[in-house]
């Protein structure tokens, strides 16, 4: 990603390995601060999962994949299976609905059990974790490439939540076709849905595009309706923390399902960007993460310099505050992925793109 500092223009990836830590962009911080955490262990690396040091699908994902390689490299080699497959469930049920996460967990996991001996698995899984670091940046790329096809010059998009460049290692899904099409010389302008309670667009997607230089709007949540019956939306892109390859539920950030209605009503094309880590090729459901209240109940700001944290309830109000909400095929136009784009009713083709790979 592309990031402003004092001293120019920097590229970074959202996380990378160093050794045996990893290093991430604390996104808690961001936009008031740039600060890049550092994790020890799987431990500390679960734990930013958890608490969203780092979020979005692809960089979940390769968050568990280094997580269970700095497992496996502070296991004792005689009972070293045993010990990681503790560290993956640990790793797992930090963030349930997020299939990028199981995917790339057991794919390591994988990897370590079909080893000959524990030096072995130390170092197949260091290059699986960072095998799959470098397809899901490659994934966000092609993503790109196919979906800047749709963007026709002076578009104006609505986007939700973040699946950008801090979603994933690089490029990221949703706002990948937007990069590409800024970088192919099309006039754009991207409306960012705040995205409650977290407000990963009016914190985490306006900063991506402040840095890319491309103009935007902050909008509030259900203000959206508003644009689209005034004809000043031209499409939808939103990303996906799991698709179901059978019939083409998608879970997305909470509020996505209203857009998506929203879209079809004034007939606006809605697109799902995703890599194709995320379509889940087993499951028949979609477990819903349940969020802790307070992030409901609270809002945080930068006051005058300061992080802080305020009420905007009364002191007894309870809140539920599900993550993800699930919308159902028929609302969405086609998927864009690093495959090609598919309309709901030709994913079997990418089915069997997948199973005969």
């Amino acid at each position: 990603m592309l990031v402003k500092t004092k001293s120019g223009t920097k590229h970074y990836r959202t996380l990378w390995l160093e050794g045996k830590n990893v290093r991430m962009i604390n996104q808690l911080k961001i936009p008031h601060e740039f600060e890049i955490a550092t994790l020890k262990n799987y431990k500390e690396t679960a734990e930013a999962i958890r608490n969203m040091t780092v979020r979005g699908a692809g960089a979940i994902g390769i968050s568990g994949a280094y997580g269970i390689y700095q497992a496996v490299s502070s296991a004792n080699k005689n009972n070293y299976l045993q010990y990681i497959r503790k560290a993956a469930d640990f790793l797992r049920a930090t963030r349930p609905t997020a299939y990028d996460l199981f995917y790339s967990v057991d794919h390591v996991l994988k990897t370590i059990k079909d080893s000959d001996n524990f030096e072995e698995a130390k170092k197949a899984a260091l290059k699986d974790a960072e095998m799959l670091a470098e397809k899901n940046a490659n994934a966000g790329k092609r993503i790109g490439q196919y979906g800047e096809k749709l963007i026709k010059n002076n578009f104006r998009i609505l986007t939700h939540c973040n699946a950008g460049w801090l979603g994933f290692v690089d490029w990221g899904s949703a706002l990948a076709p937007i990069y590409a099409a800024k970088r192919a010389g099309k006039k754009l302008f991207v409306f960012v849905d705040e995205t409650r309670p977290r407000l990963q667009g009016a914190r985490l997607t306006a900063w991506e595009l402040y840095n890319e230089d491309i103009k935007h709007a902050v909008i509030a949540d259900n203000a959206a309706g508003y644009y689209m019956q005034k004809g000043e939306i031209d499409m939808c892109i939103v990303g996906a923390d799991r698709i179901l390859m059978h019939n083409g539920l998608t879970a997305n950030k909470i509020g996505t399902y209203e857009k998506a209605v929203l879209a079809k009503e004034n007939n606006i094309p809605f697109y799902v960007a995703a890599p194709t880590s995320t379509f889940d090729l087993k499951s028949k459901e979609i477990p819903i993460e349940e969020r802790s209240q307070d992030e409901v109940l609270f809002v945080e700001g930068n006051c005058g310099g300061k992080i802080t944290n305020v009420a905007i309830s009364h002191k007894n109000a309870k809140a539920k505050n599900p993550a993800f909400d699930i919308t159902s095929s028929k609302y969405i136009t086609a998927f864009i992925t690093e495959k090609g784009i598919f309309k709901p009713n030709k994913l079997k083709r990418l089915e069997k793109m997948l199973k005969d790979k």
